[in-house]
This record gives structure tokens, sequence and C-alpha cells, in this order.
């Protein structure tokens, strides 16, 4: 039985489930059927992570239910399975995606105390569109290989911003590559568009904090029109009301995450 926020899941995202919870069955070596009970505290808005954050819960929670220890760069692989994105959430903080290092996929935390303390604004924002049309669509555009080619440099560059702890180098990269994101999904042959008008309401206003009252902002998106913006902890809450008051929307202040953990309050 597979239940999620409340409702039976679908036979996709059953699917998804069993992708990731097989394989911890098979190291324990168990065909027991299960009970498996997800919900996410927040459920509005696309481009969220919810499905990173739900696998990397999934994975954890299954290898503990039923007695295994992987270790960590194994269980990554494993919650990749459901979403490329949980083998990142399950390990936490800044990390690097290895999509192939000795014949292995998985995800890895980087040393990044002083980046730790970068803010984050979230606007949440929703849609419809299913992030696998957006990842159809990306790799049908003609820019896909330029991006490609562009995002090793990108990432070079952000991996020291990281290791120095540049905030504003940090917001600054991530902020091109949301751009570039959405260029490849914009450009396929479906022209897919995941941009709301609040979505670029909030970039307007992040761009004008920027230049005009000098404030060091950037946004930054995923597969969808949900905005992040990342700045230094002392800004994040004049800028949320700034945004809240001038777009009217609803502003989240988070922070950066660390791995996934076990806790005592249970769904069931």
């Amino acid at each position: 039985m597979i239940e999620i926020n409340g409702k039976p899941a679908t036979e996709l995202e059953a699917a998804r489930v069993l992708a990731v919870v097989s394989p911890i069955r098979n190291l324990a070596k168990m065909k027991d059927h299960f009970k498996l009970s997800t919900a996410n505290s927040l459920t509005q808005g696309k481009g969220l992570g919810f499905s990173a954050s739900a696998f990397a819960s999934i994975s954890l929670a299954s290898a503990i239910a039923l007695g295994v220890k992987p270790d960590l760069e194994r269980l990554s692989e494993i919650a990749r399975l459901g979403a490329g994105s949980a083998s990142r959430s399950l390990v936490g903080g800044f990390s690097i995606w290895y999509a192939k290092k000795n014949g292995r996929s998985y995800a890895k935390q980087l040393p990044a105390s002083s980046a730790q303390k970068l803010a984050i604004a979230i606007v949440p924002i929703n849609s419809q569109v299913k992030t696998e049309e957006a990842h159809k669509e990306s790799v049908r555009s003609p820019f896909f290989r330029v991006r490609v080619r562009e995002t090793k440099t990108t990432l070079r560059q952000m991996l020291r911003a990281i290791q120095k702890g540049d905030i504003d180098e940090i917001g600054r990269l991530a902020e091109l590559e949301s751009l570039s994101l959405h260029a490849v999904t914009m450009t396929g042959p479906e022209g897919l568009v995941l941009l709301a008008p609040e979505t670029i309401h909030v970039i307007q206003q992040v761009r004008m904090m920027r230049e005009t009252d000098h404030v060091p902002v950037w946004f930054s998106l995923d597969t969808g029109p949900s905005v992040y913006l990342n700045t230094h902890a002392e800004f994040v809450d004049a800028l949320s009301r700034d945004i809240e008051r001038n777009v009217n929307v609803k502003v989240l202040k988070s922070r950066v995450g660390g791995a996934a953990y076990r806790m005592t309050e249970h769904l069931f």
C-alpha cells in the first residue's frame, strides 16, 4: 500500500516508489509487502523539489525499516532511481551529483561551512505542467548541446564559489543557470513555457532591488514557475516583505537544508 499526501498512489507513482524500495528489499533479502505513507509539509507550488524530498525520505526510511545500512553513496544511487535530484537531497547541503564516476551515479555533500549562511526566500507558484514534459522538451532543443557544454564551465565556477563561501557569486551563477535551463525548455518542439506571470513579476522586482536598492539578491528557478530568492541572512526578511507587498504573493523563508534524517514523529 502506497499513500501520498493522504491519497492512494497512482500506477505511475507506485512504480517510481517500487524503483527505490525494491533494491533496498533486495539488499535486505526480503520480499515482504509493505505500507508506505509519504507527506509533504508544503503541497502548493511547482518546481520546489517535492519528488527530491520524497524519494530521499523513502530511501532512508526503507533502509531503516528493513535494517540495512548501505553507505550514503549507495543509498544516494538508489534514491536517484525515483528522482535524480533526490540523490542530492538525501546527502543534503551544497552537494554535487556525479553523472558517472567510476561507473556510478551518486551525490556527495561538499564542505561549505561559510556558504551555508546563504538565506533563501521561496515564492511557491502552481503549474499543471509535469517535470517529465520539461525533460522531453529540453533534450530536443537545438540549444541543448550548447547548454551541456556551458554547464561544465559553470559547474567549475560554482564549485570555487562554494569553496570560498562567496554567496554573491553562488547567487549570480544560479541565476544564469536558471535562465539557461528555461531557454532549452522553451525552444523544444512544443515551445514549453514553464514561467507564470507572477514569475516574471518576481524576477523584475528582484532585479530592481538589486540594481536600484543595491540589495544582494538573485533569483533561481527549477523546472517550474516557483522562484527562489538567494541572498544573505540579514536581507531575507526585508526582501520577503518587499516581494509580498509589491507582487502580492506568499513568500516562505528558508535556508540550506541538511541531509535526510530519522524522525520520531510517525505518519501512521
